[in-house]
């Protein structure tokens, strides 16, 4: 087995930046028409209730791993680097089909750098934010010097596909950050938290069973309670909510995206809607949502865009970035 060597020296630099981020979608769509079938709704019940059209669901060859390496390989290719550059790879999701191993450690064997430090993040839906402030840190103190950062989610096997409170919520895919060293913080400082109390609002309640959700509480405390949360994250980056040039939430649905937004006051920011398209994927919705807003041109390189994921646990974790 080979020894990963010391990062390489990070004098100089007092920050660390997003230097890329990009998406891995599975194959297969699954609209509302094909979904309504199977739940004995209509279609157009699932748009008014959630804001979703439809959603992406993985196939067989569709793995966590796979997807993470997906999404990694095109991040990596983005900021002109491969795999040999990385020294650190934080893997947030919570939908392994089995606690160990970890998902962490076979994305870097799929990307073929199996002995970088990896492991997995089970923050829930907040996991690539939980991630991201990990690897902030790290490469902060010099510990790492190119980090990978993904979510990654395949919740459809954990979802019971006659459950009108979820199946029509929850989907699956991965996206991915490589965060740098920089000589100005571009990754500013992370906000996160949780409400153990709560803990049974979003829950899978063992190994035999599907995902539970209360959905109503679970959007009463995100559009009242987290706002204050993105308030914190703007003022620790030393700015405004309207001074936002983009915010992208946890894609949990389209009303709570819309309502969070208003609340925040991020009145001249693009505001993230990839919910609509992509569904509820968990940990791989912000970088998602992220990768979809960069590709459409609705926020620029340096602009700064508020992150905030938050999910089961309750766990939530926010923090403002500057767009790659």
């Amino acid at each position: 087995m080979a020894v990963p060597g010391p990062s390489r020296d990070t004098a100089g630099f007092c920050g660390s930046r997003l230097a890329a981020v990009a998406a891995s979608r599975p194959e297969r769509v699954v609209d509302n028409q094909d979904l309504g079938n199977s739940l004995h709704v209509s279609p157009d019940w699932i748009e008014r209730r959630v804001g979703i059209r439809e959603r992406r669901y993985a196939g067989p060859g569709e793995s966590i791993p796979r997807m993470a390496a997906d999404a990694a390989s095109k991040a990596l290719s983005t900021a002109g680097l491969v795999p040999s550059d990385v020294d650190l790879l934080v893997l947030g999701t919570c939908s392994m089909p089995s606690p160990m191993p970890g998902g962490g450690v076979m994305t870097a064997a799929e990307l073929g750098i199996p002995n970088v430090g990896a492991f997995d993040v089970n923050a829930a839906c907040a996991g690539f934010c939980y991630g991201l402030g990990i690897a902030d840190g790290m490469v902060r103190s010099g510990t790492s010097r190119c980090a990978l950062v993904i979510g990654a989610e395949r919740m459809t096997d954990w979802v019971d596909p006659e459950d009108t409170d979820t199946a029509p919520i929850f989907a699956d895919g991965a996206g991915a950050a490589v965060v740098l060293p920089a000589e100005r913080p571009g990754v500013h400082p992370v906000v996160w938290g949780g409400d153990g109390d709560r803990s049974s609002l979003v829950a899978i309640p063992d190994r035999w069973s599907h995902m539970k959700m209360q959905g109503q509480p679970v959007y009463r405390w995100a559009t009242t309670e987290l706002i204050a949360v993105g308030e914190e994250a703007c003022r620790r980056a030393g700015l405004a909510p309207s001074e936002l040039k983009g915010l992208v939430t946890h894609q949990a649905n389209l009303r709570m995206i819309d309502r969070m937004a208003e609340g925040l006051g991020a009145v001249n920011a693009a505001v993230a809607r990839d919910v609509v398209h992509s569904g509820n994927t968990s940990a791989a919705s912000v970088p998602l949502a992220l990768s979809r807003l960069i590709d459409l041109g609705e926020v620029r390189s340096g602009d700064p865009v508020l992150l905030l994921g938050f999910g089961a646990g309750l766990s939530y974790a926010a923090q403002v970035v500057d767009c790659p």
